[in-house]
């Protein structure tokens, strides 16, 4: 509560209703006087800070300690002491992202990639003598542009007798489209074979022949959208949940999207804690940090089954028989959300 005077004027400044008290019945708005001073809005400031502060630690707490007790109470209405699930999620699901994409650099998976299969030495050379990954990558697309062109791929199974491709290789689109309308109605290409072949032959055209540049930008595309790819499978996760339990009438489609939320928010701190105890090991080499992730990598099987045992009530027999469904429906789901997203990448590429 704040200490400004209050106004003797006893209407709502924010929507005009009669109040006799500190606050409008009708909106909340506190009755004070507009005008405040420099020292208030500093204390105001600060009382926001800490009063989130202590939700949002608090919360932690019991979200670590007290497997789903959080979506319990959600439930039964007791949720002013707690941070909202919602607003939790999108605050630890962007942290957690922001460190994500600082621990995986595209650039340094797709160079590693290709430095596997170069065998010239000059270009060797010129990479050993790179100061980091960005030069590598330099040097890379100098050498494909400058020299690979010139390069006859003898090796490439595709140019070898008797193979049969199930794309060809066509210079441009046009060509393609010329091809195809040469050819008996019969014998064209079907529409989902069309579509990948012409994406194909602009890929081909972007890229031209530069593979490190394509896998590069391939994996930076799929490591972006893979956010979009958790968040959709966010309502698919609740979705299982409401058929294991479809049963248990009590339970709204809501109720297990809270439910979700709050694992969800879970697992995106539980990863945070994986992250800072391997980036711990790699930068200081001491080996027994590696023995700290052992209990984090475990404990999360053990919390999501005791929260669904809490949250849900049944015996352990049928929790354990759900928890198992639910791991093999959420992993089909994931593999053909990823796949999916995959797919997605390609065509956007």
């Amino acid at each position: 509560m704040s200490h400004s005077k209050i106004r003797t004027e006893k209407i709502c400044l924010n929507c005009g209703t009669e109040t006799t008290g500190r606050y409008c019945p009708a909106c909340g708005q506190e009755n004070i006087e507009p005008k405040q001073t420099v020292w208030h809005l500093i204390t105001h400031f600060f009382s926001d800070i800490t009063h989130f502060d202590g939700k949002f630690f608090s919360t932690v707490q019991d979200l670590f300690i007290k497997p789903g007790f959080l979506s319990k109470e959600y439930m039964n209405g007791r949720r002013a002491s707690y941070l909202d699930p919602i607003r939790m999620y999108i605050f630890t699901s962007a942290f957690f992202f922001i460190v994500f994409f600082s621990f995986v650099n595209p650039d340094k998976i797709a160079t590693g990639k290709d430095l596997k299969n170069i065998n010239d030495p000059v270009l060797l050379t010129q990479l050993a003598e790179a100061k980091n990954s960005h030069d590598s990558l330099e040097i890379i697309k100098e050498y494909n542009e400058n020299v690979s062109p010139y390069i006859k791929y003898n090796e490439d199974s595709s140019q070898r007798p008797g193979h049969k491709k199930f794309f060809k290789n066509y210079p441009t689109v046009e060509a393609y489209d010329s091809l195809q309308n040469t050819l008996p109605v019969s014998e064209r290409d079907g529409w989902i074979k069309r579509r990948a072949t012409i994406r194909i032959i602009m890929i081909e055209q972007r890229f031209d022949r530069q593979r490190g540049e394509f896998i590069r930008e391939l994996i930076s595309n799929f490591v972006h959208n893979f956010p979009k790819m958790l968040f959709i499978s966010l309502p698919i996760f609740a979705l299982l949940l409401k058929l294991l339990y479809v049963r248990r009438r009590q339970f709204y489609y809501v109720d297990h999207g809270i439910f979700a939320i709050h694992l969800y928010i879970f697992s995106f701190l539980i990863l945070l804690i994986y992250f800072l105890f391997s980036q711990i090991q790699t930068h200081t080499g001491w080996s027994w940090v590696g023995w700290l992730t052992v209990p984090v990598v475990i404990y999360p099987f053990i919390y999501y089954y005791k929260a669904m045992r809490r949250f849900y009530g049944q015996r352990r027999a049928k929790t354990v028989i759900k928890y198992i469904l639910l791991f093999m429906l959420s992993f089909i789901v994931l593999l053909i959300i990823f796949i999916g997203g995959a797919i997605f990448t390609v065509i956007e590429t």
